[in-house]
């Protein structure tokens, strides 16, 4: 299935039911009497968080939700049936937009979260309602209300507590393929990785982390060249970034590539610069040991770890200190939110 992160889309809620304007006519009941029923509640356009989704693609194909509308009132007081709600699955971290406006409705992140889009109009209430002891024959009863219209963007944030950042080809997915059970595009030339992917990195001790590799950045990537501009706002949900780098290009080239995506992730806003984040020195197997040296001289102090992807070397380190910084970022967060702590996505 095609990876899609953004959709436009136009809810309808159903309208309600109109009421009805009926008399009795029986036998043996004198002068009868208003009998109409009321008309039935339109349906609502129900979002529900789904975990086995992690695309829009669906919406690329359907882009209009109508929820169905109310039965109107019959006579013999019989009411009208209200129209079934309408449920639309959308993966975790779902925000929604209003078209119109650009304001943000709802951020949906947690498993079977539902948020009503629409609200179903609220049926017409019949004759029989309005019947008094001055006024016992009304001929006149209310229509159904119409339901919520609205047209909504959804943009897609990928829920990863590890981000892997790096310029292209510093080895990113093939990182990610021997980490975890993901299997995301591995090649010689730039931009191989056209989407996000998600991995599963299993550690012992039945511990587990969600790391997202997320497609190579350029400089002004956030200005949208290359292809960082679609995809920076993934890294805003990761609690820590993995900063991957090529280092057989050098310590000078390595440390220019660092500094160009913390660049950008800076110009691109939401806190990406501030997130805490570790750097890991890739395909050292290629290097000399003097020059594995001088590479990681170029970042010390900054959590740096020598690893190659291709070999395995160095990743169980790297792996246990990601786990541990993921845990105390995690703790942080709940500290400054007090004794209501909920890990709020891109807070």
């Amino acid at each position: 299935m095609d990876f899609v992160d953004q959709a436009s889309i136009h809810v309808k809620a159903g309208d309600g039911g109109a009421g009805c304007v009926s008399f009795r006519r029986e036998r043996y009941v004198p002068k009868g009497g208003p009998d109409g029923g009321d008309g039935g509640d339109g349906g609502s356009v129900v979002f529900r968080v789904d975990p086995g989704l992690n695309t829009l693609q669906p919406f690329r194909y359907r882009r209009r939700f109508f929820a169905p509308r109310g039965a109107p009132g019959r006579g013999k007081n019989q009411h009208g049936k209200s129209g079934a709600d309408l449920v639309v699955r959308v993966p975790p971290g779902t925000v929604v937009i209003d078209e119109a406006t650009g304001l943000v409705l709802r951020d949906l992140t947690r498993p079977g979260e539902t948020w009503v889009a629409a609200r179903g109009g609220r049926g017409g209430r019949g004759n029989a309602r309005f019947a008094t002891a001055t006024r016992q024959a009304p001929r006149y009863a209310q229509p159904g209300l119409p339901g919520e219209e609205r047209r909504l963007r959804l943009e897609l944030k990928l829920l990863a507590e590890v981000g892997l950042v790096g310029l292209p080809n510093a080895g990113k997915s093939t990182l990610l393929s021997r980490i975890s059970a993901a299997r995301p595009k591995v090649a010689a030339y730039p931009f191989t990785t056209l989407r996000p992917c998600l991995g599963v990195v299993t550690l012992p001790g039945g511990r587990s982390l969600v790391a997202a590799d997320i497609p190579g950045l350029i400089e002004g990537a956030h200005r949208g060249l290359g292809m960082g501009l679609d995809f920076l706002r993934h890294v805003e949900r990761t609690r820590v970034l993995l900063h991957v780098m090529d280092a057989s290009e050098g310590p000078e080239a390595a440390r220019r590539a660092y500094e160009t995506v913390r660049a950008e992730m800076a110009a691109y806003g939401a806190g990406l610069d501030r997130k805490p984040g570790m750097v890991a020195l890739n395909k050292v197997d290629l290097l000399a040991p003097a020059d594995r040296e001088a590479v990681k001289g170029a970042f010390a102090g900054e959590g740096t770890f020598l690893v190659s992807a291709a070999t395995g070397e160095g990743l169980p380190g790297l792996l246990e200190a990601l786990y541990a910084e993921v845990a105390r970022a995690e703790a942080a967060r709940g500290e400054g939110a007090g004794e209501e702590a909920v890990w709020k996505p891109g807070a």
